[in-house]
């Protein structure tokens, strides 16, 4: 405690900012695999599973527009305590007895979810700028890109423990009870960190207008929509196509489809939070950022995903080589979204920078809403090839976005 006491305020703040959006993370992550197992187990179709996640990414894509307008307005501390909040009211609301439980009032409680997250990690990624800005000026876009790849991947390394906490809850307890236990341990994280959270980080010194939400920067123009193809490119298999097929077409079990999806995005959030080093080691120059970089891990990522494809042609009910090429995919896929993460941070404007981070989140959500639809819809009337074949177009679309950077 001696030693968390001496360092400086800028750290502490981030330290706060770190435990709300890890611990929001793990339930985020566990409460989506609760409730595509649990409903799955209750006879739900691909599509149907979807559309519980409909809302949850419908209003991901208004959250990020509005609470980077409201972050200016507010301050971000604000709005992520807003959003932990409005995430134990959702689970509180699946708290109930199953008989309750109706597709649109779970996904009411999922739209809830929805702006729970993007509201928390709207103001995580928009407080990270201006905290490295104040304790970091000397060191500049190394130290930045350093610390958004430390936060993203961790998030994402939470996720996949998240995943795993899901598939173990279920079978450990009943659903309810499951949800119930997450939203005291939310109460107990926001109530502790609350303290350091006070301030108004990033509160615009002017009154923020609505207008301001949409972008007139035409490379974050490029790089929203890079972002939404490269997005739409992982959920279109990842979210409903996989788990289903798991279950479905290999007989895999619960918890074993929840300990893969788990150590998957493990793998994924722990490849993007080396990404630095991974670029440093990998060119010889201790350079870890180039637009050429970019481009050429955008490039890599649809070629890895083209090869996907023919291998899950070729060997359909192959374990070994659906789980290979997955992996494969995740770390080529991960290198790309670290660098994706540190470009709008480094692209948007220091005043007002929720806003600008906001509306590429805006995409990003929209990118996840696209394939979260197409995972059921394709996956119901098709199957996973198919899914992945859209996966391939989605990267190859992000690829010619990431081009046009200036």
């Amino acid at each position: 405690m001696a030693s968390f006491s001496s360092l400086s305020q800028p750290v502490k703040k981030y330290s706060a900012i770190t435990a709300n959006y890890w611990a929001f993370t793990l339930t985020d992550g566990a409460l989506r695999m609760l409730v595509l197992l649990y409903f799955y187990q209750l006879g739900y179709s691909p599509f149907a599973l979807a559309t519980l996640f409909i809302l949850y990414e419908v209003f991901g894509v208004v959250t990020n527009l509005v609470g980077g307008w409201l972050g200016a307005r507010i301050g971000l501390n604000k709005t992520m305590l807003i959003g932990i909040v409005i995430q134990v009211v959702a689970l509180l609301m699946l708290a109930l007895p199953s008989e309750y439980l109706s597709v649109a009032y779970v996904m009411f409680a999922q739209a809830l979810s929805g702006i729970a997250k993007d509201l928390n990690k709207m103001s995580a990624k928009s407080s990270i700028k201006l905290l490295v800005v104040k304790a970091n000026k000397e060191e500049g876009d190394n130290k930045l890109f350093t610390w958004v790849a430390l936060l993203t991947g961790s998030k994402n390394t939470l996720k996949g423990v998240g995943f795993f906490l899901g598939g173990l809850l279920l079978t450990t307890f009943d659903f309810q009870l499951s949800v119930l236990l997450m939203a005291i341990a939310l109460i107990i994280v926001a109530l502790s960190t609350y303290p350091m959270l006070r301030g108004e980080l990033g509160k615009t010194r002017y009154k923020a207008k609505f207008s301001e939400l949409f972008s007139k920067n035409a490379s974050l123009n490029y790089l929203s929509a890079a972002r939404l193809f490269l997005f739409a490119g992982r959920d279109v298999w990842f979210v409903i196509a996989l788990p289903v097929y798991l279950a479905s077409q290999l007989q895999w079990q619960h918890q074993a489809i929840g300990t893969f999806l788990a150590c998957w995005i493990i793998f994924y959030g722990i490849i993007q939070a080396n990404a630095p080093k991974i670029l440093s080691l990998l060119s010889g120059s201790g350079e870890k950022y180039s637009h050429q970089k970019v481009i050429l891990w955008s490039v890599l990522l649809a070629l890895v995903t083209l090869i996907l494809c023919l291998a899950i042609y070729l060997f359909p009910q192959s374990n070994e080589v659906l789980i290979i090429g997955l992996f494969i995919f995740g770390a080529v896929f991960a290198m790309n979204s670290s660098l994706h993460s540190y470009l709008i941070v480094a692209f948007a404007r220091d005043e007002g920078v929720s806003m600008d981070v906001g509306f590429y989140y805006m995409a990003n959500a929209l990118g996840r809403l696209l394939g979260t639809i197409l995972s059921g819809l394709i996956y119901q009337q098709v199957g996973l090839l198919a899914c992945m074949s859209f996966a391939f177009i989605f990267t190859l679309l992000a690829s010619y976005f990431v081009r046009k950077i200036a």
